[in-house]
């Protein structure tokens, strides 16, 4: 009878909150974007739109925490 590893699970809060590229990089949405946003400029709730990469020092948690 031959054992079986165990799957890795996925963090579900992570894979709400993260996503990896086709090249590896991990994107995280900005913070302040949820709410009191009359007194945010526009270009600045523009700018909250896009995803921006997860910091170098945390980049390898995050993969952990996918599964990756």
């Amino acid at each position: 009878m031959q054992l079986k590893v165990p799957k890795q699970k996925t963090k579900s809060a992570a894979k709400k909150r993260f996503k990896v590229t086709g090249a590896g990089r991990v994107l995280r949405r900005h913070a302040m974007q949820s709410h009191n946003l009359e007194k945010k400029s526009a270009k600045r709730g523009r700018d909250f739109r896009n995803d921006q990469a997860v910091d170098e020092s945390n980049v390898r948690d995050v993969k952990r925490l996918l599964g990756r």
